[in-house]
């Protein structure tokens, strides 16, 4: 279906109306004459086609440039209004301007608290190290005074036992000399008792000298005798012992401290 977008259906039968009128008004015309002979009349047409009944495309018209509008007069509000404007921007600018220089300040107070604070956080911290280290300063002096002190106390009383050992030593030698000299009278004289009751047999040697012990009951009683080394023979042996059993009860030793219920003793007869 062919689109009629410049109306030219329309306007096709508007023309065939129109020419229909035009014909009729021209034959009513005729009629009112006189007859006259028919002439015929030479008709003239052109084959009209779609695209020949389409509206010619509307001429292009050129708009005048606008002449340039007069310079307006001077205006007081104009003036007024961009006088005010002005101030107004001056105004903005300058109270911008406090507001940075106020916020420069506060921010200017608000490092100086901070540094402050810091500094007072960091002295803070120095004290309480010095603090710290005082403290063990003082804990490591008083650690090392005990420390000495014991090991003082530890000397001293090292020093008191060596002295005490010192003086019990010296006293045990005192007794054990004063008991050797009292040990070596009483054996002295259980020799010299002994030797009265040996009868000595034919075959004793000249230097008689006889390991003896002896199991001495309180009061000198002689309650065991056996030889443990003698340089003589069996007789010498037996006479020995006859001795000593003969010489019971023992005589006691002047200093009691030195009895000795078992007694090993050197037994050589006098000569």
């Amino acid at each position: 279906m062919i689109r009629d977008q410049y109306n030219i259906i329309p306007i096709t039968m508007a023309v065939i109306v129109h020419a229909l009128v035009f014909g009729g008004l021209v034959v009513a015309f005729d009629f009112a004459r006189p007859s006259r002979p028919a002439v015929p009349l030479a008709i003239e047409a052109t084959l009209v086609t779609e695209e020949a009944l389409q509206p010619p495309p509307p001429p292009v018209v050129e708009e005048p440039e606008p002449e340039p509008e007069p310079d307006p007069e001077p205006d007081n509000n104009e003036e007024e209004r961009l006088r005010q404007e002005e101030e107004k921007r001056v105004a903005d600018l300058r109270a911008e301007q406090e507001r940075i220089r106020l916020q420069q300040e506060e921010d200017r107070r608000r490092r100086e608290v901070e540094e402050a604070e810091r500094k007072r956080r960091e002295e803070d911290e120095l004290e309480r190290r010095r603090v710290e280290a005082e403290r063990k300063r003082q804990e490591e002096l008083e650690r090392q005074r005990a420390e000495n002190e014991r090991l003082r106390r530890e000397a001293e009383e090292a020093e008191l036992r060596r002295r005490r050992q010192q003086e019990i030593e010296a006293e045990e030698q005192r007794l054990a000399a004063m008991q050797a000299d009292d040990v070596s009278r009483w054996i002295f004289e259980l020799n010299n008792h002994i030797s009265r009751n040996f009868v000595p047999p034919a075959s004793m040697p000249i230097d008689l000298e006889c390991v003896v012990d002896v199991r001495i009951l309180p009061g000198g009683t002689v309650a065991d005798v056996s030889i443990v080394r003698c340089n003589g023979d069996d007789a010498v042996r037996r006479a020995v012992e006859a001795a000593v059993q003969k010489a019971s009860p023992l005589p006691e030793p002047d200093n009691p401290s030195v009895f000795q219920r078992d007694l090993r003793m050197t037994f050589k007869p006098e000569q």
